[in-house]
């Protein structure tokens, strides 16, 4: 028994001997022999294994050193792979491990850039003959207790992008506890990895291989994205500079029934980034962006937001000068090559994927700075936002139901832009409150200039607008609230002179109902001022800043047809009220040039409803060249004047000086001085025009002449003296009337039509104007009617002369010339008798005074005997005629001789210019007399002219013309 005891038992040992001897050192050395001579005929680079290590007893297996490929860039490998079998494995059904750890493991993973992979490169495999497929079976039994990794290593690199990706992980640890292929087995897993470059990666979690799930917790903490940045590079031309991201989440996963993910409590941070485009110029420059209490469903096709928080970005964008922007360019270039890549058989279309809906509770975007350059305009324009601040509330990406928004941005260096409310995607409607401080309207000078010539000097712009947007299409909006418009200043880039400027536009009460109406409670201007030019050829300068556009293409085409006029806009205004208003006006057409200026216009128009065709009230009043006052007081309906308007205006002591220009032009004199009262009303009544003109000039004088072409060709001087009064002043009313809808009638020709004949008619009948002043006859005053050979003045003439005066004395700026007059025909046989008689008076006068005789005073007053007359005519005859009576005459008796000498001395007298003459100014002597003597007209008034010879008229009188003339 004991020899059968102990041979067992030195079988025993023999055997656990040799199972010692062959699980120790003769299995390991095969296996190693094996497992290298295996490596060096298949593997493509160098490849061993150091050491095989085994406890048969234990069964724990253990693998040392294993290297493939150069020592100097070796590609997998690891130091230490233990594994520790359990005996269980032979009745429990499947593989059961306690524990298998890897240690300090190695793997390249490198895809060249003709995208091999080198581990698919590591071994030459003998191709394995086609076996039949056959449906899949249940996988391996396997229970694991607990795979531990230790302080692995992974380097990533993948030269396929344009610029190669390159990540290494140096210290990777994993550990997964209860590792089953049974149903239902679970296992625990912990994963932490990190490397040089950051990017750590925490995960802890569960999974289950059969049905795969899994669920737990995976975390990245500050990876830097330029580490994987190429991808997207490739897609879009986007260079990163600089970009962190961590993010971490509690997730889902099963591929039971498809793929089922869900991801919750989602936290993603992002900071910093920038990036650039492939030009350097920086598109995208943000500080943070943190998005949390976000959860994804993949099955619904839903992400829930929670909270999105972003600050400081500063983002650059730009119109091209074709319009496009820089963004759409560098996308657009992209795509292009793609879209040729990408030519395919044309697929019958798919049905449309369901739509992710995302919800976004919260986003508060704070300090963002947008920079927009727009280099469409000639001078381009650069338009700074920020900090934009930006909150939304309950967003939907389906845009069913409204979302809250607030902005609050800058706009400019000083400009301030608020809105809050309600907006809705689906139908688009909008509810908001828009707020606008010191918005600069200067922004908006690139895209006046194509079309004015006018500078945008300063103007800015305040408002408090509510928006009611209720569709799109058709377009359904409404704007309420006031606007404010300050210190707008415009300037005239031709003449570099101010054009339209005001210190304050108010617009209160303003609705705007899209297509429908515009009502405004109230606009009130302060300070407003607009200067009106008229050119040297006519124009204006309005006219100058505007433009002329191209015509384009196929607008004047024959065939095209007017889009219908849809229903017209109702405008309303309930009141505008001018505060200390001005304006400047100049004539360049006029030499010397005319410029006055009109201040302190203050005043209100009434209600203007172009639905409601009551007329508005005007009440302004202002001041010409800060003195001369100027009303303007009526009603009047602007949108259809014809209709109805009742405007009454009034202009008081404007100084005519500074009317020289016009006067120069159409008068053809220069004003010396004078003021004007201009009193205009005028009435329509359903198209009928009735208007009143009330001019008065007071203290009028004219000055130096000046060359005009279009000076009216009339005595101007004595025009002005005739309708001066005895006050200085001309006072002309010029009524007129007509109907404005005949295309024929026109109100300014009419006007100046009437005054030029009223001037006319005075200036070519003076006199018949002069006596119309005292209430005389039509009877013209201009001629004083003389029996022939008298200068005495009959009673007709005298009562003629005494309308004369009296109008004289009305009109103190006229003067009087009196021309003398003497017809030969009638005056000289007359004149010849009365020189005769005188000189018979002269001698018989000188012969009383010989013989001693008593004699008057004058000779004429000597009474001739007729017996004495003979004798003294032939004195007379040789004496006057200077020469000796013919010597047939001694042949005659004494009285035919004496008829002979006295006819010779009568013809000789009857044509004596010296007689006509004296008769003449004797004549005029008479008028001037009687009118300074009775008439009681100053004698300086009245000059008298140069004596003429006339013709007698009918009645054998000799007239003598007046004159009139002026100071």
């Amino acid at each position: 028994m004991y020899k059968g005891l102990k041979r067992a038992a030195c079988a025993l040992l023999i055997v656990v001997a040799l199972y010692s001897l062959l699980g120790f050192l003769i299995i390991p050395g095969i296996a190693l022999r094996v497992v290298n001579q295996q490596l060096a005929q298949f593997a493509t680079v160098p490849a061993r294994l150091e050491r095989i290590q085994l406890n048969p007893f234990s069964l724990e297996l253990t693998l040392w050193g294993l290297h493939i490929g150069d020592d100097k860039a070796e590609q997998v490998g690891f130091e230490r792979l233990y594994a520790n079998l359990q005996l269980d494995s032979l009745w429990s059904g499947a593989l059961h491990l306690a524990d298998v750890e890897l240690d300090k493991s190695t793997t390249q993973v490198l895809f060249a850039k003709d995208g091999t992979l080198n581990l698919t490169q590591l071994f030459k495999l003998p191709p394995s003959e086609p076996k039949p497929e056959e449906p899949a079976g249940e996988p391996f039994p396997l229970r694991i207790d607990r795979i531990k990794l230790s302080e692995g290593g992974l380097h990533f690199q993948d030269l396929r992008p344009s610029e190669p990706i390159e990540f290494v992980y140096d210290s990777l640890n994993l550990e997964l506890k209860n590792l089953s292929t049974l149903p239902d087995d679970d296992t625990n897993m912990n994963l932490v990895a990190t490397g040089p470059y950051g990017g750590r990666i925490d995960w802890q979690g569960q999974i289950t291989l059969i049905p795969f799930t899994s669920s737990g917790q995976l975390k990245l903490t500050e990876a830097r994205m330029k580490s994987f940045w190429p991808y997207v590079r490739d897609a879009v031309p986007l260079v990163l500079e600089k970009g962190v991201m961590s993010l971490s989440t509690d997730y889902k996963l099963s591929l039971d029934k498809g793929t089922q993910l869900n991801l919750d409590k989602i936290w993603i941070k992002v900071s910093p980034f920038a990036i650039k485009a492939p030009d350097k110029r920086p598109l995208v420059n943000l500080e943070l962006l943190e998005i949390s209490d976000t959860s994804l469903d993949l099955v619904k096709q839903e992400v829930l937001v929670g909270k999105i928080h972003s600050q400081n970005l500063e983002t650059w964008a730009a119109r091209e000068a074709d319009g496009q922007l820089d963004w759409q360019k560098l996308f657009a270039s992209e795509a292009k090559p793609a879209a040729k890549a990408e030519q395919a058989p044309a697929k019958e279309p798919a049905e449309p994927a369901k739509p992710w809906l995302v919800k976004l509770r919260e986003t508060q975007l704070r300090g963002y700075k947008v920079h927009l350059a727009d280099r469409v305009p000639k001078e381009p324009v650069q338009l700074e936002l920020g900090p934009l601040n930006l909150d939304l509330k309950d967003f939907d990406s389906r845009g069913e139901s409204p979302f809250n928004l607030s902005l609050d941005t800058g706009l400019g260096k000083q400009g301030k832009v608020q809105a809050v409310g309600q907006v809705q995607l689906k139908p688009t409607t909008a509810k908001l409150q828009v707020q606008t401080r010191d918005i600069d309207l200067r922004v908006a000078q690139a895209y006046l200039s194509p079309f004015v010539r006018l500078e945008l000097r300063s103007g800015l712009l305040d408002s408090d607008l509510n928006v009611d947007l209720k569709s799109t299409e058709p377009l359904a909006l409404a704007v309420t609230g006031r606007a404010l418009v300050n210190q707008l200043h415009t300037l005239d880039t031709i003449k570099e002179r101010d054009f339209v400027k005001w210190q304050q536009l108010l617009v209160e009460g303003l609705n705007y109902q899209h297509g429908n109406s515009l009502n405004i409670d109230k606009v009130s201007l302060n300070q407003p001022y607009v200067r009106f030019i008229i050119n040297e050829d006519l124009t204006t300068n309005a006219s100058d800043l505007v433009i002329k556009q191209p015509a384009e293409a196929g607008a004047s085409s024959a065939n095209a047809k007017p889009a219908p006029a849809g229903k017209p806009l109702g405008i309303r205004i309930g009141g505008i009220l001018i505060k200390d208003g001005s304006a400047n006006f100049a004539d360049f057409s006029l030499t010397p040039n005319f410029a006055t200026a009109i201040q302190q216009l203050n005043g209100e128009i009434g209600t203007l409803d172009s639905r409601n065709p009551k007329p508005a009230t005007v009440a302004i009043n202002g001041k010409v060249d800060r003195y001369a006052p100027v009303t303007i007081k009526g009603s009047l309906n602007p949108f259809d004047p014809l209709d109805s308007l009742d405007i009454a205006t009034s202009f008081k002591r404007v100084e005519l000086t500074t009317l020289t220009p016009y006067s120069g032009k159409f008068a053809g004199y220069r004003i010396r001085k004078g003021r004007l009262n201009l009193d205009l009303h005028y009435q329509i009544e359903k198209g009928q025009l009735k208007a009143e003109n009330h001019l008065v000039l007071e203290q009028l004088q004219l000055g130096e002449q000046v060359d005009s072409p279009d000076a009216v060709d009339l005595p101007v001087r004595l025009a002005v003296a005739l309708l001066k009064d005895t006050e200085g002043k001309i006072d002309i009313k010029l009524p007129v009337a007509g109907n404005l809808n005949d295309p024929q009638f026109s109100v300014a020709p009419i006007v100046w039509q009437t005054l030029r004949n009223l001037v006319l008619r005075a200036v070519q009948a003076p006199f018949n104007f002069v006596a119309g002043l005292v209430g005389g006859s039509s009877e013209d005053l201009g001629q004083v009617p003389f029996p022939a050979g008298s200068s005495e003045l009959d009673p007709e003439a005298q009562k003629a002369l005494d309308t004369l005066a009296e109008a004289l004395k009305k009109r103190p700026a006229l003067r009087l010339e009196v021309e003398g007059a003497s017809a030969k025909a009638a005056d000289g046989p007359l004149l010849a008798e009365q020189r005769l008689e005188r000189e018979y008076q002269s001698t018989y006068y000188k012969i009383a005074q010989r013989r001693g005789d008593k004699v008057p005073a004058e000779a004429s007053q000597l009474e001739v005997p007729d017996d004495e007359k003979p004798p003294m005519l032939e004195g007379i005859y040789r004496t006057r005629l200077k020469q000796q009576p013919p010597a047939e005459w001694k042949e005659l008796d004494g009285e035919q001789r004496t008829t002979k000498l006295r006819e010779a001395v009568l013809t000789s007298w009857a044509q004596s210019d010296l007689l006509l003459r004296q008769l003449g100014q004797a004549r005029a002597a008479s008028i001037k007399d009687y009118l300074v003597d009775r008439g009681g007209l100053a004698d300086d008034r009245i000059f008298l002219l140069d004596v003429s010879l006339v013709e007698p008229n009918q009645a054998g009188e000799v007239i003598t013309p007046l004159h009139l003339d002026s100071e």
